[in-house]
């Protein structure tokens, strides 16, 4: 059992998992009220290698379909082609101790990942050592750079770009925080420190999104997901829009409005779908392949699952669904 098994399991995040105490059941709505039906069955599309660290943590789409993943374990980024083709882009080294004083984890990982539309990627390293946690730039051909350190007793892990305002934000799942850093990097500020982003035991704030003049976030502890409005650059109060989503990781918008998103459940094993309500639906559970999903992304009617087998230890893999015709 890898160091993560342990962690997760003492958290409850593997197997059966309890709901936490202080979030509401999720309301189960008939199928007529929600937005997004079942997919189509899904299709693997890719296996990932277990034994070489390749959990894949997080996901960035590009125009061509193409996906960019960043393998925890591994330290690395990789491009993973339509056809299914698998290329490392980078290979973070690991800090001396080996990253045992990586926060809650004990290991070295890369995390969350981005894309710019001229083939930057943007992406997270959390390794407990100051010299080497932050934010890193990956430009198309070149050797990755560090652009802004971030603190090393912290564990930065959602990453997410306002494009119009030229800037990133990301969650730090111990600190419980949501900071904001310039596009070319430089000074990181704390942009919101609201209680909703707080552990409660394990890991907090995670998942990260800017859509439609807010800030959107998920809570792995507390299994909500939150909208913070944008006012002038400061967080505006915190508003819980759904509850009950036990061990939820990454999320995803439908459609170019903000009142439908796909969400991966890690510990459950699904993915759910949460409308304008706050009510969720399962979408996709392991007998679609799932092993503890990530991350979610939605090209066209095109779902992406990634699964890491961080509990499961069978399988990391990248499940391809569609979404029915509207």
């Amino acid at each position: 059992m890898t160091t993560l098994a342990v962690a997760l399991a003492a958290a409850g995040i593997g197997g059966v998992t309890a709901m936490p105490s202080n979030a509401a059941p999720a309301a189960t709505a008939p199928a007529r009220t929600m937005g997004l039906a079942a997919p189509a069955p899904t299709r693997i599309a890719v296996h990932f290698d277990l034994t070489k660290g390749q959990m894949p943590e997080n996901v960035a789409v590009g125009p061509d379909g193409t996906a960019y993943v960043t393998f925890a374990a591994a330290r690395q980024v990789a491009a993973v082609t339509p056809s299914g083709r698998t290329r490392i882009l980078a290979t973070l080294p690991a800090p001396a101790d080996g990253g045992v004083r990586t926060p809650v984890l004990g290991f070295a990982l890369t995390t969350g990942i981005v894309r710019t539309t001229d083939g930057t990627l943007y992406f997270l390293y959390a390794s407990g050592d100051a010299a080497s946690t932050g934010l890193y730039r990956l430009r198309p051909g070149q050797a990755p750079q560090r652009v802004a350190a971030l603190p090393a007793d912290g564990l930065p892990n959602g990453l997410a770009l306002d494009a119009a305002a030229q800037r990133l934000y990301l969650t730090d799942s111990v600190l419980g925080t949501i900071s904001t850093v310039a596009l070319e990097g430089g000074p990181v500020e704390v942009w919101s420190a609201a209680p909703e982003l707080a552990a409660t035991g394990f890991l907090g704030a995670n998942g990260i999104k800017v859509r439609a003049g807010a800030v959107w976030a998920t809570n792995l502890d507390q299994g909500t997901l939150l909208r913070i409005p944008m006012r002038h650059n400061r967080p505006g109060p915190v508003r819980v829009t759904a509850t009950g989503l036990v061990g939820i990781d990454d999320f995803a918008f439908v459609g170019a409005g903000d009142d439908q998103v796909i969400a991966a459940l890690n510990g459950p094993n699904t993915v759910v779908g949460i409308d304008a309500t706050g009510r969720s639906r399962t979408l996709l559970t392991a007998a679609d392949g799932l092993q503890n999903p990530t991350s979610v992304a939605v090209r066209g009617r095109t779902v992406l699952v990634l699964s890491a087998a961080y509990t499961t230890g069978v399988d990391p893999n990248l499940a391809l669904a569609t979404l029915p015709g509207r």
